[in-house]
């Protein structure tokens, strides 16, 4: 796949060029270009990255970070079968839990929602950091959801992270998965309260917390891109129909003009003078009497 111009390879991250170390260096650098593609594309175009990722893959899949980069692509693009697997490949080479709960949201996306609360009882769960812990909690809360166990979910947010007035990378996912239970078990009020807090945490526009408060107060948005086109059809429509009606007044006229029949012209020479056409009647009929006068005197003779 084409690399842009403008990517180098010196983009990822310090540890992961490391990790690219024990590779030749020509292919080092392909590697690093592709996987900044991936990142660069994940969260716009999740294809765009997962192609990159295999790719990277196919050059270098004995380095955890290409394999942990393609699990979060496949993971992005909804297959979960594929993520899991590289994600436990690319534990195996770290021996890092850093990407428990990715994993356990994998079994999530793949309909097994009572293996996703088993991995959040293992042992796991107590070697990762507050980041870490945070995630795992979003993963039980969505697992419950899933076995329509909605006030189980709403208790398992309900954390020291979720009551803190800190913001941290986490806050603002955190109080919308909150507001999102509350509104689904219909407490409303709560809901909307909880749609603004996160609002207030998030400051990358990680979620859509701002559109769902305003659904709740009754506030509609109107694409004004969606109403330009129309605005061009309504237009085009209208320019195609008036050109129709044109063509049709046009083929009207002609058939009126063609209907009208054109006077017969008679060549001048051809005209008979008046007082000509008397004299050829004249002489018509002196010929006729001379005929019917002979006839007589035929039958006399007789």
């Amino acid at each position: 796949m084409p690399i842009p111009e403008d990517v180098t390879g010196e983009e990822i991250d310090k540890d992961v060029r490391q990790e690219l170390q024990s590779l030749p260096k020509t292919l080092a650098e392909d590697v690093a270009k592709n996987l900044v593609m991936v990142a660069r594309l994940i969260d716009e175009d999740p294809e765009g990255a997962y192609g990159y990722s295999k790719v990277a893959l196919r050059l270098a899949s004995r380095v955890a970070a290409v394999r942990e980069a393609a699990g979060f692509a496949a993971y992005a693009t909804q297959k979960y079968s594929e993520a899991l697997g590289e994600f436990r490949a690319a534990r195996r080479m770290t021996g890092s839990v850093d990407l428990w709960p990715v994993m356990a949201d994998c079994e999530r996306g793949l309909g097994r929602p009572e293996k996703a609360l088993d991995m959040a009882g293992a042992p796991e769960v107590n070697k990762l950091d507050k980041a870490g812990q945070v995630e795992m909690r979003l993963v039980v809360a969505g697992a419950r959801r899933d076995m329509d166990q909605l006030d189980a979910a709403i208790v398992t947010l309900q954390s020291p992270e979720l009551a803190s007035n800190s913001v941290q990378p986490w806050t603002a996912r955190l109080r919308y998965a909150y507001a999102d239970a509350l509104l689904a078990a219909g407490r409303e009020a709560e809901a909307r309260e909880w749609f603004g807090k996160a609002i207030e945490a998030d400051r990358d526009g990680s979620t859509d917390a701002s559109d769902r408060l305003a659904e709740l107060d009754g506030v509609e948005f109107v694409d004004a891109f969606v109403e330009d086109d129309e605005g061009d059809s309504d237009g085009e429509q209208a320019e195609v129909e008036s050109d129709a009606e044109a063509e049709v007044d046009t083929e009207v006229t002609v058939e009126a003009e063609t209907e009208v029949e054109a006077p017969i012209e008679v060549p001048v020479e051809d005209e008979v003078p008046v007082e000509d056409e008397v004299r050829v009647e004249d002489d018509v009929e002196d010929e006729d009497v001379e005929d019917v006068e002979g006839d007589d005197l035929e039958d006399r003779k007789n």
